[in-house]
């Protein structure tokens, strides 16, 4: 039965381990033994886990694999990506040489502005806050300076701090909206930081404002908090050429796919139910590579998923047209990366995958991980309106399967080789290996 427990962060991690199995588990030994594998025999190394984050059991480990042959404003680059579904990494890789001998993706950096918001109440008259702001402006960013004077020598910083009137939302609520740019930092404890001196100077200057009332005075923060949603960090990739180079077999001409195509993108553009499946195989590319970099996935999945439904209605993030015989399809989407700070300069896989990356800049990172998800999006799209999706993605779960039977590498190496020309379904797979390993007994 489950218990409480006090004190439970000052464990070693051998007592948390040992309450936990013997709390939760049946057989606790084999618990502990499945956690223990996953310890890395490298102590240092293993030390360096368990400070990531608080009450470290074990690692939980998530495949690392490369998409190879990406042209991307004529640099080849293989692109690292950390991901467990099959057939994303097999996908990314097709569509990169699909473009490779099309002229590849080209891309460009439109902004890379990101946001932070002080949020506070005031009750007075929005005139003499409005003044006061004005007032203060200047020292609010004076104030920072020791915060912002080492981003500042970089080119980056506070970029501007704007007023909000947020009060036909809820009676009373303002906001200090300040935009930031911090380089090749994802820069989240820089604006934070910078976000808390405002607070604290607007609400003490407040209390010196001739202007205020002494009710008005008494301005109430709420919270200072970056944004996550930063659609103004914005990155733009795109493929084009001529519909008749799209022909690849007899089955289907460049026309015609090229006509489904843009027809299946209209539809994830109007439908919300197909643009949710349409943009989840997007960031299957970008999440891949954002946490193979070091990067917060669970951040730019908010972001981009805000910015599909920003005209009211969630939508597709790409978009596909054909213009004069020419065939375009891209992606504009907002990523606030970084390539300095947090797991970057820490964690050893983070690090080899940026040197795989030629030790991109976060603009260029912003590039790159547009790139994967353009094309993730292409694959699949290519597959819904040629073959059909579950042709492609069964082949490669297949290994899935036979690893859920324990399958070995003689009835791999069979089934494998048998199921290259058949339709794979997990039932079809289980009665496969059955059959074998029924005939294998006689």
């Amino acid at each position: 039965m489950s218990k409480s427990i006090s004190g439970f962060s000052k464990l070693s991690k051998s007592k948390k381990i040992d309450w936990m199995v013997e709390t939760y588990f049946s057989n606790a030994e084999q618990a502990k033994t499945v956690l223990k594998q996953y310890w890395n025999t490298n102590e240092k190394l293993q030390k360096l886990h368990d400070e990531f984050i608080e009450n470290t059991i074990t690692n939980y480990y998530l495949p690392l694999g490369v998409a190879p042959n990406f042209l991307i404003n004529n640099t080849l680059y293989t692109i690292p990506m950390a991901i467990e579904e099959s057939s994303v990494v097999a996908a990314a890789s097709k569509a990169a040489k699909f473009w490779l001998d099309r002229g590849g993706f080209k891309t460009e950096v439109i902004s890379t502005t990101k946001i932070g918001q002080v949020h506070f109440m005031y009750h007075g008259n929005p005139e003499a806050l409005t003044s006061f702001f004005n007032e203060v402006k200047p020292k609010l960013i004076s104030d920072a300076h020791p915060i912002t004077k080492n981003m500042e020598k970089r080119g980056g910083g506070i970029l501007n701090i704007e007023l909000n009137d947020k009060t036909k939302d809820i009676p009373g609520y303002y906001q200090l909206h300040a935009s930031f740019e911090t380089l090749d930092a994802m820069g989240a404890n820089f604006i934070n930081s910078c976000l808390e001196q405002f607070a604290k100077t607007f609400k003490s200057e407040a209390l010196l404002f001739d202007g205020f009332s002494e009710e008005e005075k008494n301005i109430q923060i709420v919270m200072s908090i970056l944004s996550n949603y930063v659609p103004e960090c914005l990155v733009r990739a795109e493929v084009s050429c001529k519909v008749e180079d799209l022909t690849e077999s007899e089955n289907i001409s460049g026309n015609e796919f090229a006509q489904k195509f843009v027809q299946a993108v209209n539809i994830a553009e109007i439908e919300p139910y197909r643009a949710v499946t349409h943009n989840k195989g997007i960031m299957n590319g970008i999440d891949a590579v954002v946490l193979a970099t070091g990067n917060d996935f669970r951040a730019i999945e908010a972001c981009a998923h805000a910015y599909a439904s920003r005209h009211g209605k969630y939508s597709s993030l790409s978009h596909a047209k054909v213009e004069n015989g020419i065939f375009t399809f891209w992606i504009e989407i907002p990523l606030a990366l970084g390539t300095v700070g947090g797991l970057t300069g820490l964690h050893p896989l983070v690090k080899l995958s940026l040197e795989l990356l030629h030790h991109p800049s976060a603009k260029e990172l912003m590039q790159i991980i547009a790139v994967a998800g353009l094309a993730q999006n292409f694959a699949a799209l290519r597959s819904l309106t040629t073959t059909g999706i579950q042709q492609g993605h069964m082949k490669m779960h297949l290994m899935n399967i036979l690893n859920q039977f324990e399958a070995t590498d003689a009835e791999k190496q069979i089934l494998t080789t048998q199921f290259k020309d058949q339709t794979v379904s997990h039932s079809a797979v289980v009665s496969a290996i059955e059959n074998l390993r029924s005939q294998s007994s006689l």
